[in-house]
C-alpha cells in the first residue's frame, strides 16, 4: 500500500523526461546487479546506491517543485548534474559485472586492421611534442569546466526548458556509456600498452593538471565510449541554440579534446567515434521526443518560442 501511494503521488507530480531516464537507469542497474552480480554481497554498495538514488529522485520529484523556493528550484532542476560524479564513480565496482577481464586485445586488433597501425603507439613513436601536448591537454581539461559552467549558465539565464532538454540528452548519453563500460570493459591504452610505450607524455601545466584529476578521480576501465567527447559534443550542440559564435568556439575545443583523449593515452580512437555516435543519437531522440511544456519558471522568451512552434 505504501509503495502504491508513493507511485500515485509521483504520477501526480511534475515528472520530467530526465527524471524518467534516471529512474529507468537505476531500475535497469538493479536488474543487472541482481541478475549477474555473483556473489551478490560483492555488489551490495552498488545495489544500495541505485535503490537509494531512485528513492531520492522520487522524493525530489514529489516534494521539490521548480516553481517553489529558490533552493527547491535549484535542486529540482539541477539535481541530475549534481549526481553525475556519483554515477561515474559507481561504475568502478561494476566493471567486471558481466565479463571477468578487459577486452582491449579485441579493440586494438580491430584498430590495427582498420588503420594498419595502433594510433596511440604511432603518436608515441612519431608525434609527441610537449607544446602540442599542452594544447591538446588544455582542450581535454576544458571538459571539467564545460559541463558545470554550461548548465549553471542556462539556469542563471532562466533557460529552464533548454536546460531540461540538455540534461535529458546528457543523462541518456552518460548512462548508455556506463552500460557499455561493463558490457564491453576496456581499460585503455595507458594500461594496455604500459610496457610498450617508448616515451612519456609530458607538458608543463595542463598535462600535469589532467594527470592529477585522472589519478584522483578516474576509474580503471570505462574507455568505451569516450563520455568526455560525447558530453562535450552535446554541450556544443545546445550551445549553438544559445549563441552560434560560442558553439563554434566549443567545436574547435572539442576537436582538440577528441585528439587529446588519444594523445594523452586515455582512449582509443574507436572510443571517440562511438562516443560521438551515442551523443548524436541521444540528441536526436531528446530533440525529437522531448515534450515542450511551459512551466511557471519559464522565461518570456521560452514562452514565446513555444508559442511560435505551436503556431507553425
Amino acid at each position: 500500500m505504501i509503495l502504491r501511494q508513493i507511485l500515485i503521488n509521483l504520477f501526480r507530480s511534475r515528472v520530467y523526461p530526465v527524471d524518467w531516464i534516471i529512474l529507468g537507469y537505476c531500475l535497469l542497474m538493479v536488474g543487472f546487479i541482481l541478475l549477474f552480480g555473483r556473489p551478490l554481497r560483492q555488489f551490495a554498495d552498488e545495489l544500495f546506491f541505485f535503490v537509494g538514488v531512485g528513492a531520492l529522485v522520487m522524493l525530489i520529484v514529489r516534494f521539490m517543485g521548480a516553481s517553489a523556493s529558490p533552493v527547491s528550484k535549484f535542486i529540482r532542476l539541477l539535481y541530475p548534474a549534481i549526481l553525475f560524479t556519483a554515477f561515474y564513480r559507481m561504475t568502478g565496482g561494476l566493471m567486471f559485472l558481466v565479463h571477468d577481464r578487459f577486452l582491449d586485445y579485441q579493440l586494438t586488433a580491430f584498430e590495427i586492421s582498420l588503420f594498419g597501425f595502433e594510433p596511440s603507439l604511432y603518436i608515441d613513436r612519431y608525434l609527441l611534442n610537449p607544446w602540442l601536448t599542452e594544447i591538446f591537454m588544455a582542450a581535454y581539461f576544458s571538459y571539467y569546466l564545460m559541463l558545470p559552467v554550461f548548465v549553471l549558465s542556462l539556469y542563471c539565464a532562466a533557460r529552464y526548458e533548454l536546460l531540461r532538454r540538455a540534461l535529458a540528452s546528457i543523462c541518456l548519453t552518460f548512462f548508455t556509456g556506463y552500460l557499455l563500460f561493463f558490457l564491453y570493459p576496456v581499460e585503455g591504452p595507458r594500461w594496455h600498452y604500459m610496457d610498450q610505450y617508448l616515451h612519456r607524455v609530458e607538458g608543463p601545466l595542463f598535462r600535469q593538471m589532467v594527470e592529477y584529476l585522472q589519478a584522483t578521480g578516474s576509474v580503471r576501465g570505462g574507455c568505451v565510449p569516450s563520455t568526455h567527447v560525447a558530453v562535450a559534443i552535446l554541450v556544443m550542440l545546445y550551445a549553438f541554440k544559445v549563441s552560434r559564435p560560442f558553439g563554434w568556439f566549443l567545436a574547435a575545443i572539442n576537436i582538440g579534446m577528441a585528439i587529446g583523449t588519444v594523445w594523452g593515452r586515455y582512449h582509443y580512437a574507436t572510443d571517440v567515434a562511438i562516443g560521438a555516435a551515442i551523443a548524436m543519437v541521444a540528441y536526436w531522440i531528446v530533440e525529437r521526443y522531448h515534450p515542450s511544456h511551459v512551466s511557471t519558471t519559464s522565461t518570456r522568451d521560452d514562452q514565446q518560442r513555444v508559442s511560435v512552434q505551436n503556431v507553425s
